[in-house]
This record gives structure tokens, sequence and C-alpha cells, in this order.
């Protein structure tokens, strides 16, 4: 049974992905995932969450594939029409809580648990909070999927990779896999990557652009750490609206995503932060007759704050 252990650094979350001792991902897991994204979405004093694994190799292996099994022998088989149309009907009724658990003792279980599992996913990518990914070792299938579900992706050095190896059990990806690598890296690279399913080392994996940097393992954390409380400074509201342009109107037709944007832009302009940056922006430029983006020392106390301040 696994469990997410979490520990609370100033405006950092601390997440560590326990499950020895093969480091799976299964339904514990999950569960405590959905706390860790309720909790950094809910409190005002969470800025971010670095996500690791307690496993000395490993961030996560995959999805606990037992688990797989066992819903698949225990549901019927259906065409790809007949799952869209379930799992929509299951998106729309999982947010009567009491119909959720309800569906959870039906055949419908298992559509509740891939719903259930990507809305965890999209809620990161909708979260005021940043999500760093400090990736200590291999990370396969479900594991890898949560990286890619992070805003940002620091690697340790060494002798693993991340992977999609779902192909080779005779399935593609199914919690955010080929939607996310098709967005990071291009249609192309990602099929590639799905129908290969073997691992991509890290200095591979940085080049193409799977992560943004690899750290030696020593020093994964405190750069993960430092990564998060700089970024988990900025006001959350702001960090959310980005986010949201980002991930979901980046992938719109053109007009559609800059609609997005310009509404996330007005519903943030109102906020309080956004109004004290903006009056501290504008005294500053008064007090002074110089912008205060263009001082070096203004711009760097408002890059380590998270915002321009009085």
């Amino acid at each position: 049974m696994g469990e997410v252990r979490v520990e609370q650094r100033g405006r950092v979350l601390l997440a560590t992905l326990d499950n020895p001792p093969h480091a799976l991902m299964d339904s514990d897991i999950v569960d405590g995932l959905e706390t860790l994204v309720n909790r950094a979405d809910s409190e005002d004093g969470v800025g971010a969450v670095v996500l690791t694994g307690s496993h000395p190799e490993r961030f996560i292996a995959h999805y606990d594939v037992g688990e797989l099994l066992a819903g698949a022998r225990s549901s019927p088989s259906v065409g790809p029409r007949a799952a869209l149309t379930s799992l929509r009907a299951v998106g729309a009724l999982r947010r009567v809580p009491s119909v959720e658990s309800a569906m959870n003792r039906t055949p419908a279980a298992g559509l509740v648990a891939v719903e259930r599992f990507g809305d965890i996913f999209r809620r990161m990518n909708r979260c005021g909070a940043v999500f760093v990914a400090a990736i200590n070792g291999s990370a396969m299938g479900g594991g890898c999927e949560l990286s890619l579900a992070c805003d940002a992706r620091l690697m340790a050095a060494g002798d693993h990779g991340l992977a999609q190896p779902e192909i080779l059990l005779g399935f593609p990806p199914g919690g955010g896999g080929t939607q996310r690598l098709a967005r990071l890296l291009g249609s192309a690279r990602a099929l590639r990557m799905v129908l290969e399913g073997g691992p991509i080392a890290p200095e591979a994996a940085a080049e193409i652009g799977l992560v943004d940097e690899v750290v030696p393992g020593g020093e994964l954390l405190e750069r993960a750490l430092a990564l998060a409380e700089r970024l988990g400074a900025r006001p959350k509201a702001a960090v959310a609206a980005s986010k949201r342009a980002v991930y979901e109107g980046g992938s719109m037709a053109l007009a559609d995503g800059l609609r997005l944007e310009r509404a996330e832009f007005l519903a943030a302009l109102g906020t309080a932060e956004a109004k004290q940056a903006m009056a501290a922006y504008v005294e500053g430029f008064e007090e002074t007759g110089e912008l205060p983006g263009y001082d070096p020392a203004g711009r760097e106390r408002a890059l380590r704050d998270g915002r321009f301040r009085r």
C-alpha cells in the first residue's frame, strides 16, 4: 500500500511518493495525490509542490499492472466510441460525491478510476500552485505521466530513464501521456516514444525538452526546492490563470486561445494581489521617475519576492 508523505517547507510542500519495495503507483498513491492537489489548490500558504520518490532508483516505477488487469477482467469489453460515451457520462456524474461513491460499487468503478486519475492531473494544470517534479530515478507509464503533468521537471543524472511502455502491454497510455507528450515534443516525436515503449536517458530527455534540466543526484532535491520556492512566490491567482491559458488555450484554435487568455487576464487583473503589485509599481515610478521594471535592483527584488512591492 503506497502513500504520499507531505512535509511543508515555507510555501512549498515536499511530497514523497512511497510504495516499497517496487515504487509502483496504485490506488493509495492516487488517493494521496488527490489529497495533495486539494491542499495545494485550497491553501493560500501553499505556492508550490515538489514531487519526488523514496525509492533510491525510481520516481515511480509505473502503475500497478495487477490493478489494471483486475479491472480489465471485471469489466465488459467496449469499443472506443462506447468508452468515450461512458466516460463523458461518468465525468458528469462524478460531480455528485454520493453518486461517485455508489458507482464505485458497480461495474462502472473502472470508468470512475480512469476519470479520477486524469482529473487529478488536469487539476494540477489548473492549480495556482506550481508543481515541480524532482525525478530521482526512472519513471515509466503512470510515473512518467505524473511528471508530464508537472510544470517543471528536473531529473537526476544516472542510469535510468523516462518511458511510456504501455504499448508493450497491448494498450496506449491512459493518464495523459499521448496528449501531454504531443504538446511538449510535437506529434511525431511523441508518437515514436509511445510506439517504441523504451526508456529515454536523462541527457537525451533534456535534449528533446522532455525534462528541463539534468542535475547530479545529490543536488536534485535542493535544486527542485529552490526552484519551487522562487516560482511559488508568485501570486496564486496569476499562476493559475497563466497555467490555464498555456495548457488549455495552447491546444485551442488561435482565436479561441486568445480569447481564453484575455478572459484570464481580465479576471486576474481585478484581484487584490494584482492591484497591490500594480500600485507598488506606479508609486515607485512616481517617486523615482524610473520604471521599476528597468531598475536592476528593483527587478531583482520582484523576481525574488514574486511580485513588485513597496
